[in-house]
């Protein structure tokens, strides 16, 4: 992965004195686990006078405690901004949207609006969304500008419950004559994934306000790149977009390249560790050419560029007076590469933005070598992505099959390869659900309880309740797909009763059924 100055930046300012009066309890380490232990922070919060932020970052709060504060919180309408992040370790899953809820009843109840929510490195997965959801609707979140979430295994689920939370909260604010004016959107190393980030884009459109959006690691591949890239063409005053170790590949870099003419007002941009290859390089590079004067950082490193690649983008840049630093580093320019880049580089306005080569893993190939990466780069991006590697095990099979025999031989011979729980998960066709031999309910749940934790174990168990009630209509097996259904419905809402957790369970099929 590559390195990002922007974290480093918010951790230095994080450290800084918060701007306004407020209370702070950074890196206490307290465990306030009821009302006695969390009187050192209520009665902090009843002396200020004037209470615009409360930082509880680096402390850990139980249910209990954070009743006592939600109500020493409801006598102070002028929070501005909730800075809670890393607040609940060592808590149990279930107890985060109890807390986040009570905490979010002493806002309304104070009728603040907040600025600011910073609920970073908590952990909490789709569980604690339920909670969040509940904070995020709440008309103490219509004036939201900056919204904090990295490090917080929200997972497809998590992602899709974030995204209609925060649509319910743009079309309340919407009515009120003052949409929801979010500016910074930041939600690194959640795992979104393409359906997750294809969920946010939606509200990304809407919301037409986005000045920063970071989302590096979360596994996006170039569909759910091709739905942000629509997003933010409808948000131009976008100054920051960090995707780092995301799989843009070519496809994705060329969605990229389209939506870059909207944002003329981008200063920082970060693609570091993206697979963007030559021929993602190129369609970025010609998406820059024109305008975008106010860049001043651009974070290529570590893509597998070759040198057309390089010296493409370096021409781009050549006209941006107020570029500080171009980052080119682990590419594959080779040698002779780097020299050319940086001879380029001298033509430029600001030569001395160009980082150094350390980490070059380039060899020289010849240029037909290059054309022929290039040529492959789409179809090798395609067959490394989770979601597309079914389908292409599932045409080799097929083409595996001598093609001179009769197609009774042929469905003989594909009856006979045996298919796994595992492999009707990964693509769920009626063929591939009869051809499960035994119990088909236990075989599914039993893959489905190699999840490691309630999160992931959630995870599997309502998208795979949805594939196989998906299979009903299908006459061929409806029966059977409805028996199953039924079976794994009951250990869903078995599972859901058992944590306490009924509620989020009814909500994430609301999710899943699109209502």
């Amino acid at each position: 992965m590559s390195s990002d100055p922007l974290d480093a930046l918010t951790n230095q300012l994080s450290n800084t004195k918060m701007q306004g009066e407020g209370v702070s309890f950074v890196g206490k380490s307290l465990k306030l686990n009821n009302a006695d232990d969390a009187k050192v922070v209520t009665e902090a919060i009843a002396a200020c006078k004037n209470l615009e932020y409360l930082n509880l970052e680096g402390n850990t709060l139980g249910v209990e405690a954070a009743k006592a504060i939600g109500v020493a919180l409801g006598s102070h309408p002028e929070l501005k901004r909730a800075l809670w992040k890393d607040m609940f370790t060592g808590r149990m899953k279930n107890e985060i949207p109890q807390a986040l809820r009570y905490l979010g009843s002493g806002l309304d109840v104070a009728g603040a609006r907040l600025v600011e929510l910073d609920l970073s490195d908590n952990a909490f997965g789709p569980i604690g969304m339920e909670g969040l959801a509940s904070l995020l609707q709440s008309p103490c979140c219509h004036t939201l500008q900056i919204l904090r979430l990295n490090n917080n295994g929200l997972g497809v689920t998590g992602a899709k419950l974030l995204s209609r939370a925060l649509m319910n909260c743009y079309e309340n604010s919407k009515i009120t004559g003052n949409p929801l004016p979010l500016r910074v959107f930041i939600a690194g190393r959640n795992r979104l994934e393409n359906e997750g980030i294809t969920a946010l884009s939606k509200v990304f459109k809407e919301l037409r306000s986005l000045e920063e959006i970071q989302i590096p690691q979360n596994g996006i591949y170039h569909a759910g790149i091709k739905q942000l890239s629509e997003a933010l063409k409808c948000n131009p005053g976008l100054r920051v977009l960090n995707l780092n170790d995301n799989t843009l590949g070519p496809k994705g870099s060329t969605a990229l390249a389209s939506a870059l003419p909207s944002l003329q007002l981008l200063r920082h941009i970060n693609l570091g560790d993206c697979l963007l290859k030559t021929a993602g390089a190129l369609s970025l590079a010609g998406g820059l050419q024109l305008k975008h004067p106010n860049l001043e950082e651009l974070f290529l490193d570590q893509n597998e560029i070759r040198k057309n690649g390089g010296l493409a983008v370096v021409q781009s840049i050549e006209n941006k007076s107020k570029l500080k630093t171009l980052q080119l580093n682990g590419n594959m320019f080779g040698e002779d590469g780097i020299k050319m880049i940086k001879l380029e580089m001298k033509k430029t306005r600001q030569p001395g933005a160009l980082g150094t080569f350390s980490d070059d893993e380039g060899d020289d190939e010849s240029e037909g070598e290059e054309d022929e990466e290039n040529e492959d780069s789409e179809e090798e991006e395609e067959e490394s992505e989770k979601e597309e590697s079914c389908v292409h095990e599932e045409s080799e099979k097929e083409q595996s099959v001598d093609p001179n025999l009769s197609s009774v031989e042929k469905a003989m011979m594909n009856l006979l390869k045996k298919v796994t729980a595992a492999d009707f998960l990964q693509f769920p066709t009626p063929e591939r659900f009869l051809a499960l031999e035994g119990n088909k309910s236990q075989l599914i749940l039993d893959e489905i309880k190699k999840a490691e934790g309630e999160d992931e174990y959630l995870e599997r168990l309502l998208p795979s309740v949805m594939k196989v009630s998906g299979l009903t209509v299908e006459r061929s097996v409806s029966q059977a797909a409805q028996d199953c259904a039924i079976t794994l419905y009951r250990e869903l809402f078995t599972w859901a009763n058992s944590h306490n957790n009924l509620s989020l369970v009814n909500n994430m099929l609301l999710v899943h059924l699109g209502l």
